[in-house]
């Protein structure tokens, strides 16, 4: 099943800052009377953090694994006249337009990497899919990953696929073998990454990729995009994923090569 398309709110008042994130998140209220995590465009990576964001939380999910829902969100920057931070003023005027946010898991907690434990099959579908997306940004230091109502959720995508940030020979750093996996905060619980890796790649389609990348707003391609066409740009993050897959081979080799360090 294709994932749907992403809602797109408004967002109505600045609440808070979460400052525990390098690139100030905010919690936002919108106009379908929701809270969300905001993230700014005009922050860190700036939108290639978004795209980011984007393509591994919504890769996650046509993966079954739990991620907040995604939603496309309009910043006013007039937003900013009613912060006092002059910091936080200029990020939201930097960041007038189209943003992306996750939905506020209200009560929710940050993994524990110490006390925290994981379900061997979940922790090897995470590895498995960090790998994938060359997720350099869960390990014990900084998990991003919450539980909520027990259940571990996944979070902050934005140091995923790296490679966008230098599209030089993109194509051959498809087949990176990831050794920053052996810093993951799951691996040690990750024992069956052969069994999701024959589950994950047969649940990750051609079509859901592009389905996927399509989603990506025109405005988002053109800011010191390589490419000439919007397009032209959606088709190179298709292309990197897609050899990525059918390399995958490499990338779990290098897992289980890390994982056994545990054994």
């Amino acid at each position: 099943m294709l994932t749907m398309e992403l809602r797109s709110i408004q967002a109505t008042r600045y609440v808070t800052p979460l400052r525990e994130g390098g690139s100030l998140p905010a919690i936002v209220e919108a106009d379908d009377d929701g809270m969300y995590v905001l993230k700014f465009r005009g922050a860190g990576q700036g939108v290639k953090s978004l795209i980011a964001e984007l393509i591994a939380g919504e890769l996650a999910r046509s993966l079954g694994l739990p991620v907040p829902e995604i939603v496309f969100i309009e910043l006013d920057p007039d937003l900013a006249r009613t912060e006092p931070d002059p910091e936080i003023q200029d990020l939201i005027r930097a960041s007038a337009g189209l943003n992306l946010a996750l939905d506020y898991l209200p009560g929710s907690i940050t993994f524990d990497p110490v006390a925290g434990k994981a379900e061997a099959e979940l922790a090897s579908d995470i590895v498995w899919f960090d790998a994938y997306v060359t997720n350099i940004d869960r390990t014990a230091r900084n998990a991003n990953m919450l539980v909520w109502h027990r259940k571990l959720w996944l979070i902050d995508h934005g140091a995923a696929l790296y490679f966008q940030h230098t599209w030089t020979h993109y194509l051959d750093r498809s087949l990176d073998r990831f050794p920053a996996i052996k810093d993951h905060v799951l691996l040690r619980f990750a024992t069956h990454l052969e069994a999701a890796h024959t589950k994950m790649t047969a649940r990750l389609t051609p079509d859901i990729i592009r389905h996927i990348i399509n989603l990506i707003p025109d405005s988002w391609l053109v800011e010191g995009s390589p490419f000439t066409e919007p397009d032209q740009h959606r088709e190179a993050y298709v292309e990197y994923l897609l050899k990525r897959l059918e390399s995958s081979q490499i990338f779990l080799e290098e897992a289980i090569r890390a994982q056994s360090l545990y054994l």
